[in-house]
This record gives C-alpha cells, structure tokens and sequence, in this order.
C-alpha cells in the first residue's frame, strides 16, 4: 500500500526509490491447509486467478547484525513484479516503509542503496540469509478497485552463517490501493480475514518475519 504521506526512516536517498507504506497481515498454515473463502470478507466482490511468482531473495548484514539492531532489512530479490533491491524500514504503527530500487545489470549493490544503508553502517555487509519461495498471488477486489492482495508462500530458507535449512508455508494480506482508508475499517477487515483463515485451518504466525525466522528468531 502506497503512502506517501508516511514517515520515512531511511530518507536521504538518492536515486529516486520506490517508496511503499506496507500494512499486512501473516499467517501460518500447513502444506494441505486449504486456501481460506473470502466470499464472506466485507468489500470483497471477487478474486483473481492466482499468480504463480518464483521469488529469490539474498539478505545482508554486518557481521554484528548492525542493520537489525536499527530494525532494517536489506535485500535483492529477483521474480516477481517487485524484483530488486529492497530495504525495509523498522514497523512505524500498522506497518513497514519499504524503499525500492531496480535490479542492478552486475550483481553488485548500487550506489543509491550503498549510500541509504550507510546511514547505519560502514562495516562490510555479508550474505547472511537465502530465501526461497514459491508464491501465489491473488488480488480481492471491490467496486472500486484492489482491496489487497493474499499470498500463499511456500518457503524454502538457508541460514547462511550456520548452514541450516528450513521450509514452512505462510499466508500474507496485504492492503492494496482500494482499501479502507481508516483505522477502524481497516480493522473490521482484517477481523473478518482472520475468521476465514481461523475457518481454513491457518494461524498466527510464529515469527515477525521470513528473515528472522530464517535465522532461528
């Protein structure tokens, strides 16, 4: 969900990022958890087709994790509609900040993200975490527009300090452009997107994120 009038930690960027206000939900489930029914979410006029999306994402840090003691993720990920460099800002009420930038043609970190990320840190950063994930996407739409888009992630993750493994499947909502624009209403939604998950046999998620639950968090 898009937000321009949200605050930004991570400002003094160059290169023009994309910047994304997230407010979204997680869930777990397991590998034959059926999808929920969202028929009954208020608003909700129908849903899309789902969208399969290969996603591929490296994480970074510093040796002392000095990126995650600032609440900051940073990430390339490639597939997906969104593919490129990622940095995600600390939680700020309902949600998260994400910057956005294009791929880089090398591999290697372009100047406008070096340059954000030294606001917290000079120290080398190291690949501290792959994330692998089978993803699809479908969109719940009303009368005027995207309400959010529900994800269904089938994870496959690598520690890259220890070398562990790990899979797990996930559920997201995330609120889209047609959403409702207030707390409450927001509120009511996702009220009414828990009971058809609870209904399907999902539940609250078990860590705050795919990289802290990588890593053991």
């Amino acid at each position: 969900m898009t937000d321009p009038a949200a605050s930004d930690p991570v400002s003094g960027a160059a290169g023009d990022p994309q910047r994304t206000f997230e407010i979204e939900r997680k869930y777990d489930a397991d590998a034959s958890t059926p999808l929920p029914d969202w028929s009954r979410v208020p608003g909700v006029v129908s849903v899309t087709e789902g969208e399969l999306r290969e996603l591929d994402a490296r994480y970074l840090d510093t040796d002392d994790r000095a990126l995650a003691q600032h609440g900051i993720a940073l990430r390339r990920r490639t597939g997906g509609p969104d593919a490129g460099w990622h940095i995600k800002g600390p939680r700020q009420g309902e949600g998260r900040l994400e910057l956005g930038w294009p791929l880089d043609d090398d591999g290697r970190m372009p100047g406008a993200v070096a340059e954000t990320v030294a606001q917290w840190t000079s120290a080398e950063l190291v690949p501290i975490a792959r994330i692998e994930n089978t993803r699809t996407a479908f969109h719940l739409v009303g009368a005027a527009g995207v309400i959010a888009e529900f994800v269904d992630d089938h994870v496959r993750a690598t520690d890259l300090r220890a070398g562990t493994r790990s899979a797990w499947r996930e559920w997201e909502m995330e609120l889209g452009p047609a959403a409702p624009a207030d707390g409450p209403d927001r509120e009511a939604f996702f009220a009414a997107v828990e009971q058809a998950v609870q209904q399907a046999g999902g539940r609250p998620p078990s860590s705050g994120s795919k990289l802290a639950r990588a890593l053991g968090a």
